[in-house]
């Protein structure tokens, strides 16, 4: 098991590529977390990990708040008695033209993409003074331009830069700070997937010829969680079959 006796917070943990995440970590013998604004789905995924022989625990958190944050990062300490690995996966798109966007729009996604980051991240690396990983979830959408996203791929984009930055001030204290950038996931919360006809036209896109699965993103966090990724910081790994590289 690559990360044995390891604890881990992941947000987002309630479906899709943090359910995922949450369950890889808990294969590899991690401690886990999993978080959500939907204490059930968080609780879901808590009893899948604790059903296949591994701990969790469910903790709801909206990571917009600061007070939430805190106390996730608190009850994951008294849980476990230590945190090893953050995954910072929660995030929202919601589609909305660039004209019509409100600045209420703006604001919901920026919170809760890229403020989040900032929090969970900051109350993570204060728990781990022998040092640890922080794992962001990115997007494609940080390196390309999606018509009705304006917000999304701003926010995606301030990760990418967040990670840099954290990871050269937080190195010394020997952590480490990288991003997944996914592509096209085959999730619940890939509503634009939805549509047969979208669907076609984006795995003919794809040279992998098919849609990513949460898993696929999952295999990523767990190299960048586990000690085979000690000496890689400050990156934005891209996993989406090739999408970008057309």
């Amino acid at each position: 098991m690559m990360l044995k006796n390891k604890a881990a917070i992941v947000t987002g943990a309630g479906q899709g590529i943090g359910k995922g995440i949450a369950l890889a970590l808990a294969k590899e013998g991690c401690k886990v977390t999993a978080s959500d604004i939907n204490e059930n789905n968080a609780k879901t995924t808590a009893a899948e990990i604790a059903k296949a022989g591994g701990k969790s625990l469910a903790v709801r958190c909206d990571v917009s708040k600061k007070k939430e944050v805190d106390n996730l990062v608190t009850k994951a300490l008294a849980e476990f008695g230590k945190l090893d690995i953050l995954v910072n996966n929660a995030g929202i798109f919601p589609f909305k033209p660039f004209l019509e966007m409100a600045e209420a729009d703006w604001d919901k996604v920026l919170d809760v993409n890229l403020k989040s980051i900032f929090l969970c991240s900051q109350a993570a690396a204060k728990a781990m003074p022998g040092g640890g990983k922080i794992i962001s979830i990115s997007s494609i959408a940080s390196f390309v331009g999606f018509e009705g996203l304006t917000h999304y791929c701003a926010s995606k984009g301030g990760i990418n830069a967040l990670v840099r930055a954290m990871a050269l001030e937080l190195a010394p204290k020997k952590i480490n700070v990288n991003a997944v950038a996914p592509g096209a996931i085959d999730t619940p919360g890939g509503s634009a997937f939805s549509d047969e006809e979208m669907r076609k036209k984006t795995v003919a896109a794809i040279p992998w010829s098919r849609m990513g699965q949460p898993q696929d993103i999952a295999s990523a966090v767990v190299f960048l969680a586990s000690d085979q990724a000690d000496y890689i910081t400050g990156q934005t790994i891209i996993v989406d079959g090739g999408w970008t590289l057309r």
